[in-house]
């Protein structure tokens, strides 16, 4: 029996032939698209290249007209093959006509084909072009022949660039600028759309005068220079829009560094040398940025940010400017371009003006990352040359979700995207309508949804979205923006806020969760091979019981009088729930001494590590509530990293496999009277969130984006009937029920987005 392998093991073989035979590059490509053709059985097989300007030229195909070949082109965005390109992930469709972005172009003879598949063909991180295959009949690709297509690709990949089919200048403009529109890749940090006109950040300041005549004089302009920067970073904390905690941290950190006088003392230092004030500064910051460009340690090469920052600024106040860098008028959509960028830099630009940042350099740890999320300002970092690739007033998309940005974009494009939002919009407004409708499947079963939260700015989302409360509060986030360990007093005002805010419904803290790639800056372990699977959650606060102590002294001083909801991470073994059980009793007891009582308290676990799923029964009895957090469980349920692109998407949390795993826990935790929810990303995607619900799952907890698509889904479902079709699909053996799920859903009528 030939099985699906066999058949890709056969065809890769006959592909490294046609790479090792003679022939001119086209027919090589020629003979490509005719073997993946017979071996899928495909009555098409298309290979479109990128060329200059975004463009797809259709260079070999096996099916359509040859005529079309060298003439048909589509802009990247444009049609499913845009589609393809753009995002730079796999497309399949039964029915391709059908999708609203599908695109006729008549030269080809495609109106004969209906099914389609198109996978990217990448290299270097870079989509240089696209694979199509094509059906006349209405054709369900299956997940292997999706993946089988994605390892030719790669193949094809190699081709392309050992042959130079196109060449590197026609793939990109030689200076870089031109006129041509460029997709330019980076790191999403923070999500969202921005669409607008490039403003350069340039806070370079020219120093004309070096060498100083009276050192004296110099070092009272220091002095001068440094109380006027104190008394501004002292005003960005007591602005009203500073008040946030979020960034409020930041900003303490940044007058540390402003009030540092090892800093100071080595500026004065280089005066005394006989330089000008403002050429000591600019010494003294360039000697520190070569030594610091030389550590590893990520945190502290993050600072040199917040001191480039500070010497900027510094600059300014001694060359008579007010250090406002960002206070000139902006366009009323400024995309902010920057090789990187201090956190009170950021504060300097009208915020209303600001639709997004791009930066050269950046991570998540960054202080303007984290500023520039409090304030909803999407975020592209790391994205090479940026900044020497574009110019002020260019026209610019950035995508800060998956990480791209568009430098004058093609009309087909921003089209695209101006569609994108207006669709996005109008959904939004078709949530918030449902904002105090409760999510009650069309079989009368309530769900209960909530937030996942982690900063104070995430707070404001309970109301908008009609959230039921926080599922999730990451306690580990304010720690991680701090530049030392929160004492008991700060951890109290913070969480006595967020219970504030939640005014009565149910706030879920789960207790300090670092380690792996949750870092804290000013606490460094020691190196791991596994972090993932390290020294990370509760091992590490049960090792360091002092400062679980103290979060939970804070947790139980902010809740006196109120529900308080205590959730341990990462627990492996019920022992250490009990340890830590144990470590909460004591501070209860200690607390209650002083007059701090909560009015009520249910203590939960996360349920993260698969060894958990076979201690139920002794765990259960233990516990108010349990929380699958389904990313990490799925993480090692598989022993798949999520973080590693190529195994990112190889296993499916609707498989059989995970499902049935999901199951056996949530009928136990039915079967026991415990409370189970999900907080994993899939609890926040309708078809999971749908599933879950039929699984049993009453509470889901999710970023709140996801409340609304999900509670639509939930109301057009009839729960007890995707119940039966689930457990009908257990018992078979695919790689994923994904698409019977979604098909069926489309059956049933049920709103998926």
């Amino acid at each position: 029996m030939t099985t699906d392998a066999d058949v890709a093991r056969r065809l890769l073989a006959r592909l490294r032939d046609v790479m090792a035979g003679s022939g001119d590059t086209q027919t090589r490509l020629d003979k490509v698209t005719h073997a993946i053709a017979d071996s899928f059985r495909a009555d098409v097989c298309s290979i479109y290249v990128m060329r200059a300007g975004e463009v797809l030229e259709l260079f070999s195909t096996e099916g359509l007209k040859q005529t079309a070949v060298h003439q048909t082109r589509l802009r990247v965005g444009e049609g499913l093959v845009g589609d393809v390109a753009a995002h730079g992930r796999a497309v399949a469709m039964a029915d391709a006509w059908s999708h609203p972005s599908f695109a006729y172009r008549p030269e080809t003879g495609e109106e004969l084909f209906h099914s389609f598949v198109g996978v990217p063909v990448v290299r270097g991180s870079r989509v240089i072009g696209v694979l199509v295959v094509q059906n006349r009949e209405e054709r369900v690709y299956s997940d292997v022949e999706v993946e089988t297509l994605e390892t030719i690709s790669m193949v094809l990949a190699e081709l392309m660039a050992t042959a130079e089919v196109v060449s590197r200048d026609e793939l990109i403009p030689a200076d870089g600028i031109g006129l041509l529109p460029l997709r330019l890749e980076g790191a999403g940090l923070a999500p969202g759309v921005g669409i607008g006109v490039v403003v350069l950040h340039q806070p370079q300041i020219r120093i004309k005068k070096l060498v100083a005549e009276d050192p004296e004089q110099e070092l009272e302009r220091l002095k001068t220079a440094l109380s006027a920067l104190r008394t501004q970073v002292d005003a960005m904390l007591a602005a009203d829009d500073a008040s946030d905690t979020d960034f409020l941290d930041v900003l303490h950190a940044y007058r540390m560094f402003a009030q540092d006088t090892g800093w100071m003392n080595k500026i004065s230092d280089a005066i005394r040398t006989g330089l000008t004030a403002e050429a000591a500064v600019v010494k003294v910051h360039d000697d520190t940025r070569v030594r610091m460009q030389q550590v590893t340690d990520p945190y502290l090469r993050e600072r040199l940010h917040d001191l480039e920052d500070l010497a900027n600024r510094l600059l300014g106040h001694l060359v008579g400017e007010d250090g406002q860098g960002g206070s000139r008028d902006l366009p009323e959509d400024a995309i902010l371009i920057c090789r990187n960028l201090g956190p009170t830099e950021l504060l300097d630009y009208d915020r209303t003006k600001l639709r997004g940042l791009v930066m050269e350099e950046g991570s998540r740890t960054m202080h303007a990352v984290i500023v520039a999320k409090a304030l909803g300002i999407p975020v592209v970092a790391r994205v090479e040359n940026i900044f020497s690739i574009v110019e002020s007033w260019d026209p610019v998309i950035i995508d800060g979700t998956h990480g791209q940005v568009f430098v004058r974009p093609s009309e087909d494009v921003r089209r695209q995207f101006t569609k994108s939002l207006k669709v996005y919009r109008r959904k939004q407004e078709e949530y918030a309508q449902l904002r105090n409708v409760p999510a009650v499947s069309l079989d009368g079963t309530e769900v209960s949804l909530m937030l996942n939260a982690g900063l104070m700015i995430d707070l404001p989302h309970l109301d908008d979205t009609g959230a039921s409360g926080i599922g999730l509060y990451r306690t580990e986030l304010p720690f991680m923006a701090r530049p030392s360990l929160p004492d008991v007093t700060s951890q109290r005002a913070l969480y006595s806020k967020i219970l504030d805010h939640a005014d009565g419904r149910p706030v879920v803290f789960r207790t300090l969760d670092v380690g792996s790639d949750k870092v804290l800056p000013y606490w460094h372990g020691t190196p791991e091979d596994n972090p993932a699977m390290g020294w990370r959650s509760i091992r590490i606060t049960l090792d360091r019981p002092a400062i679980l102590r103290e979060q939970l002294r804070a947790l139980i001083q902010a809740a006196a009088g109120r529900e308080l909801r205590v959730m341990f991470p990462m627990v492996a073994e019920v022992d250490e729930l009990r340890q830590a059980k144990k470590i909460l009793k004591m501070e209860l007891e200690e607390q209650a001494a002083g007059g701090f009582v909560p009015q009520s308290l249910k203590v939960g676990t996360m349920l993260e590590v698969p060894a958990l799923v076979w201690q139920l029964t002794a765990l259960l009895p233990e516990i108010d509530f349990l929380s699958i957090g389904s990313n990490d469980l799925m993480q090692f349920l598989f022993a798949c990293d999520r973080g590693n692109p190529r195994m990112s998407e190889r296993y499916d949390v609707l498989s059989p496999a995970a499902l049935s795993v999901l199951k056996q826990i949530i009928d136990a935790c039915t079967a026991a009277g415990v409370s189970c929810s999900v907080c994993g990303e899939m609890a926040g995607r309708p078809l999971e969130a749908v599933t879950l619900a039929a699984l049993g799952v009453k509470t889901l907890s999710m970023s709140a984006s996801g409340v609304g698509p999900v509670k639509v889904a939930l109301r057009s479902a009839d729960l007890g009937r995707v119940r039966e079709y689930v457990i009908g699909q257990l018992e078979t053996a695919p790689h994923s029920l994904r698409s019977r799920l979604r098909n069926y859903a489309v059956d049933m009528g049920i709103r998926l987005g």
